[in-house]
């Protein structure tokens, strides 16, 4: 069973306080809100992508890179996607 699916209340818990975040910087955005408020809105909602990635990363780092039955080449393939997925993500 696949990571996502095992930790999907988790997860979709998380997308949706991110998602009421960022529906939150949408309203004080278009109410003309304070600077600082913005700013701190902006920074938890960044808080809060990169605790979803952490989270998902971990799990993807602990299932797929650890298998055991997983030959080299099959672990080889998914370092270099992890890898490409990281690289976009630090961009």
């Amino acid at each position: 069973m696949s990571h996502t699916i095992k930790d999907q209340k988790k997860l979709l818990a998380r997308v949706r306080r991110i998602k009421g975040q960022a529906e939150a910087l949408e309203r004080a955005l278009e109410n003309g809100g304070e600077c600082s408020a913005i700013l701190q809105q902006i920074a938890a909602v960044r808080g809060a992508v990169n605790g979803l990635m952490a989270q998902v990363l971990e799990g993807h780092v602990r299932e797929h890179l650890t298998a055991e039955d997983a030959t080299p080449q099959q672990r080889e393939q998914d370092i270099e996607q992890l890898m490409t997925v990281l690289r976009s993500y630090m961009k």
